[in-house]
């Protein structure tokens, strides 16, 4: 004859391991671990390095406001559309209590590099072309080495 099975009991106290005996999965991969890292902050960090790279020969930038945005929108704020208007970054001058910014937009950069080493180059070539107009210059007046790589 079958047995009811008894009801669970109810307990006050969270459980310390899972139905197999095991205890609490930790993370993934550790925070030093590149895994650990999301795209959005990789590319922050593509950003950083490349104004930090240029910070040194031009000391002007220091009051240059440098962004990520995920896609560029209109003045209206729609998405634009076609695939030759998308901008990879864009410029826009201070006024008063405002620094000028530079933006560089994340997903149309991504999506015209295929390793991270290219988008490295792109975003750092992004970066010159939009300070170099920022300061009206040549870009190449402003990374010597632009378009070389």
């Amino acid at each position: 004859m079958d047995s009811p099975v008894p009801p669970r009991r109810a307990d006050a106290r969270p459980r310390r391991r899972d139905r197999h005996g095991r205890g609490m999965r930790g993370p993934i991969a550790p925070p030093q671990v590149p895994l650990a890292i999301s795209r959005a902050e990789a590319f922050d960090d593509l950003v950083r390095d490349s104004v930090t790279r240029l910070e040194r020969h031009w000391p002007q930038l220091a009051t240059v406001e440098f962004a990520v945005q995920e896609v560029p929108r209109s003045d209206n704020g729609e998405v634009r559309e076609g695939d030759d208007a998308v901008p990879l970054g864009r410029v826009t001058e201070g006024g008063g209590e405002h620094p000028d910014r530079v933006i560089v937009f994340r997903r149309p950069v991504e999506i015209r590099s295929r390793s991270r080493d290219e988008r490295a180059l792109l975003v750092h070539e992004v970066v010159v072309e939009q300070v170099a107009e920022l300061l009206g210059l040549a870009p190449e007046s402003v990374d010597p080495r632009y378009g070389q790589d």
